[in-house]
């Protein structure tokens, strides 16, 4: 089957703007069949989200967006798993946990720099069980620290000193894609050029995920370049891995420049599993 389709999405159960409800009425209004909501972390947001796709006949494929640290940025998405006690669902408990530790060392870390944040008013706005970075991100840029959520992380939360000091629970890239697998689910790398490896490289880790059971590359992401892109097609034809995509949308307030992809891909593989 092909249909339009948006594979990355999140919500407000992570660090989205809105909440799976309003992401689901948001998608069908856009024109598309099929969304799949990859919160980081967790499927907190998933019920609500197919609950609502459900009742405007929009298909809503459970998703997630797991935090590997076998590179910065290495990101593995889930489609597709069964509910209940598995792996993946303790694995993102940890997940939560971790997060919610890391929440104190960013407020100390920001304090140090000069920003002074009010933990309560970023768990006020973030809401959800998540608590992540564009959230302290938005209440800088609320507080006039920063003029923007990009300034933010670039001047203070994706520094090389944040990533060495303000360190939380990640899981290898292994453990991510085989809990998926054990759930029933599918698995594919996301966005792979945020990990900034040179092409042998990321091919080697292809190789290697390809082996520990990854079913798919995110060859479709608004940021790619050409080169890029095609680079992943590649890889997905040598390693007979499937093609997804997504926009990576988060709202218009978390990322200004992102909208809702209507990618017709073709979703046999994901759907008939």
């Amino acid at each position: 089957m092909s249909a339009l389709c948006d594979l990355h999405t999140h919500t407000a159960a992570s660090d989205g703007q809105y909440t799976p409800a309003e992401l689901a009425k948001l998608a069908k209004s856009r024109g598309l069949s099929i969304l799949a909501v990859t919160d980081h972390d967790t499927i907190a947001g998933v019920y609500e989200a197919q609950r609502a796709g459900s009742a405007l006949g929009l298909t809503v494929i459970r998703g997630v967006e797991l935090s590997a640290k076998d590179h910065p940025n290495c990101h593995i998405l889930g489609y597709g798993f069964r509910d209940g006690d598995t792996e993946l669902a303790r694995l993102c408990e940890r997940f939560r946990a971790g997060r919610d530790e890391r929440k104190y060392r960013i407020v100390d870390f920001l304090r140090e720099k000069g920003v002074e944040i009010d933990l309560a008013e970023v768990e006020e706005l973030a809401g959800g069980e998540v608590i992540a970075r564009p959230h302290f991100a938005q209440v800088m840029v609320r507080h006039g620290y920063v003029s923007t959520n990009r300034e933010a992380f670039d001047r203070f939360l994706d520094t090389s000193e944040f990533r060495e000091r303000v360190k939380r629970f990640k899981a290898d890239a292994r453990t991510c894609v085989e809990a998926i697998r054990a759930a029933g689910g599918k698995a594919s790398l996301a966005h792979p050029y945020q990990m900034e490896l040179p092409d042998d490289e990321l091919e080697t880790l292809v190789g290697r995920l390809k082996c520990w059971g990854l079913d798919a590359v995110e060859c479709y992401y608004p940021k790619y370049t050409r080169e890029q892109q095609r680079f992943y097609f590649q890889l997905a034809k040598k390693y007979q891995l499937y093609q997804t995509g997504g926009s990576d949308f988060h709202g218009e307030k978390v990322k200004p420049d992102v909208e809702l992809a209507a990618l017709e891909l073709e979703l046999d593989w994901l759907m008939n599993s």
